[in-house]
C-alpha cells in the first residue's frame, strides 16, 4: 500500500511544506495518498542548489557514480512487490505490467551502473595534410551541466529512470517534475537515493503542476531539457526553452503489417498484447494494423476472439489485463472518437463500449485514415485495421502519419524486412514483432511529430554530455 503521504525532494533532501497534491487510486477514484506540492520558490532553490553541485559532481570518479545506481538496483529488487503495487494504485496499471515495469526499472539502472565506467573518448590522427604533420588529437565527453527533466504518467517508473540513470552515469546534476497524476514512482526513486550520502544539489524531484513548471523550460541555468508526453505540450515547451539543448520523446499512432507469409496465431497473439497492454497508454502501442488480403479474413476472426477474451477490472487482481484509463476523461473522449468513426463508415469488430473509465478492447475496421482513431494519437485499448495487397503500398499507409516512433512488420520475407527498415519513416522498425517492443539499452525515440533525440541509456548519455577535443602539437618531433 501507498504511505499516507509523500514528502518532495529539494536538493536531495524531504521537504514537506504541505499536503497540497492529491493522488487518486485510478480504479476506485478515490484519494489513495497526498504528496507535497513544489512552488516556484522551491524550484528556483532546486535549479541553484543543481548549479552549485555540478563540479562536485562532474569531478566525482566514475565507480563511484556505478555505486549510486548499483545502490537503486539493490534497493529496487528489495522493493519490488511495493513498487508493483504502487503503480497498480497510482497509474492503474495492471498487476503483471506493473511488475513488468519494476523489471525494466532494475534494467535500467543496471545498464547505467555499466555504462559509467566504460565510458569512453576517442584518438583522431590530425595529419590529413602537411600542414598538421605532428598534431594528434584525443576527444572525451563531459557532462553537459544541470538537466530539466518531464516524465509522464504512463510509466511513472521507468520514464524517470531514463533520465535519473543517465545522468547520474555521466555526473549531471537534475531537477525533476514527475506527472502530477503519478508522482510516487519518481518519489521512491527520490527516497532511495537519499539514503545515500551524495553531494547536496543532486538531486530534485518536484511534483508540481503544468501550470507551475515554467522554470523547469525557461531557466537559463538550466543546460538540457528531457521531455516525455504529448506532442502538442512538447512541442510548445521546445519553443520557449531558449538555448536550452531539447530532447523530446512525443507520441505516436503505430502502424504494424501483417504480411501474406506470416505466423497468424503467434501475430495475433502479439498484436493482441501490443494494442492493449496497461490498457493501450503506451505511444508505441498497435493502433493501426495492416493484414494482408490473403490473411484477411483468417486474422479478423483471432484478433476478435483474443481482444474479447481480455478481462477488464481491478489491476491489482492477477487476472486483470484492462485497467482504467488515467481518467474519466479520456475515456470519455475515446468514446466519442469511436463514434465519430462509426458515423463516417468505420464498423465496430469488438469492443467500443465505455463504462466509466474503462473502455472495452476495441478494433475497428473501414476507418478512414483522416478519421481521429486513425490520424491521432489514441493512447487507449482501441485499433484500426486496414486490409492491403501491394507491400510497399501497405508501408505507404504506414508513413502516411504525422506521427513516426515505431513500426512493426511481421514477414519472412527478407527483402520485405529490409525494405520495411529501409523506408518506414520511424525512429524504429520491429520485424516479426510489434512496435510496442522495447529494451531499456536500445536507441528509442521518433522522427516528425514523434520527437527529437534518442532514449536508451548510453545515447542519452550522449545527448547529456558535450565532446572536449585536446590537440597536441607534438613538438621536436
Amino acid at each position: 500500500m501507498l504511505k499516507e503521504s509523500y514528502p518532495f525532494y529539494l536538493a536531495n533532501e524531504p521537504r514537506f511544506p504541505n499536503k497540497d497534491l492529491e493522488v487518486t487510486n485510478k480504479y476506485t477514484g478515490e484519494v489513495a495518498t497526498r504528496v507535497a506540492k513544489a512552488s516556484q520558490k522551491d524550484i528556483d532553490k532546486a535549479i541553484g542548489w543543481s548549479v552549485k553541485a555540478r563540479k562536485v559532481f562532474r569531478k566525482m570518479p566514475a565507480y563511484q557514480r556505478a555505486d549510486i545506481l548499483q545502490h537503486c538496483v539493490k534497493r529496487f529488487q528489495e522493493r519490488f512487490e511495493e513498487l508493483a503495487v504502487s503503480l497498480c494504485i497510482e497509474a492503474g496499471k495492471p498487476i503483471r505490467d506493473a511488475r513488468g515495469e519494476v523489471t525494466r526499472l532494475i534494467d535500467t539502472f543496471k545498464i547505467a551502473a555499466e555504462e559509467a565506467v566504460r565510458w569512453q573518448g576517442e584518438y583522431l590522427p590530425l595529419d590529413i595534410s602537411a600542414r598538421a604533420e605532428g598534431y594528434e588529437g584525443i576527444t572525451k565527453r563531459v557532462p553537459i551541466g544541470p538537466c530539466s527533466f518531464i516524465s509522464p504518467f504512463n510509466f511513472p517508473l521507468n520514464l524517470a529512470a531514463h533520465k535519473i540513470a543517465p545522468a547520474i552515469a555521466v555526473g549531471c546534476p537534475f531537477v525533476l517534475k514527475p506527472a502530477s497524476k503519478t508522482p510516487i514512482g519518481a518519489l521512491i526513486i527520490a527516497e532511495t537515493l537519499a539514503e545515500l550520502d551524495l553531494p547536496r544539489g543532486i538531486f530534485s524531484v518536484l511534483p508540481v503542476g503544468r501550470e507551475g513548471a515554467d522554470l523547469f523550460t525557461t531557466d537559463p541555468r538550466l543546460k538540457l531539457l528531457s521531455f516525455t508526453g504529448s506532442d502538442e505540450v512538447g512541442w510548445k515547451l521546445k519553443s520557449k526553452a531558449g538555448k536550452m539543448k531539447v530532447v523530446m520523446e512525443l507520441g505516436g499512432n503505430a502502424g504494424c503489417i501483417v504480411d501474406r507469409d506470416s505466423d497468424l496465431d503467434f501475430a495475433a497473439d502479439r498484436i493482441t498484447f501490443g494494442a492493449f497492454y496497461q490498457s493501450g497508454q503506451s505511444c508505441i502501442s498497435v493502433q493501426r494494423l495492416y493484414l494482408h488480403d490473403d490473411i484477411y479474413d483468417e486474422m479478423i476472426p483471432k484478433l476478435v476472439e483474443r481482444a474479447s477474451a481480455l478481462k477488464a477490472g481491478d489491476p491489482q487482481n492477477e487476472e486483470t489485463t484492462l485497467g482504467p484509463l488515467i481518467s474519466e476523461s479520456d475515456a470519455i473522449r475515446i468514446e466519442s472518437w469511436i463514434s465519430e468513426a462509426v458515423v463516417g463508415g468505420a464498423t465496430i469488430l469488438c469492443g467500443g463500449k465505455r463504462d466509466g473509465v474503462f473502455v472495452d478492447a476495441t478494433w475497428l475496421e473501414n476507418a478512414k485514415p483522416t478519421d481521429k482513431v486513425s490520424a491521432e494519437e489514441v493512447f487507449g485499448p482501441l485499433g484500426v485495421i486496414y486490409r492491403f495487397s501491394d507491400f510497399k503500398e501497405a508501408i505507404n499507409q504506414v508513413n502516411n502519419s504525422r506521427f513516426g516512433l515505431q513500426a512493426g512488420v511481421f514477414t519472412k520475407n527478407i527483402d520485405h524486412a529490409f525494405y520495411a527498415w529501409n523506408e518506414i519513416e520511424a525512429g524504429g522498425v520491429v520485424i516479426n514483432d510489434v512496435p510496442s517492443f522495447r529494451v531499456d539499452n536500445m536507441p528509442y525515440g521518433g522522427v516528425k511529430d514523434s520527437g527529437l533525440g534518442r532514449e536508451g541509456i548510453r545515447h542519452s548519455m550522449e545527448d547529456m554530455t558535450e565532446i572536449r577535443l585536446l590537440v597536441l602539437n607534438k613538438i621536436g618531433k
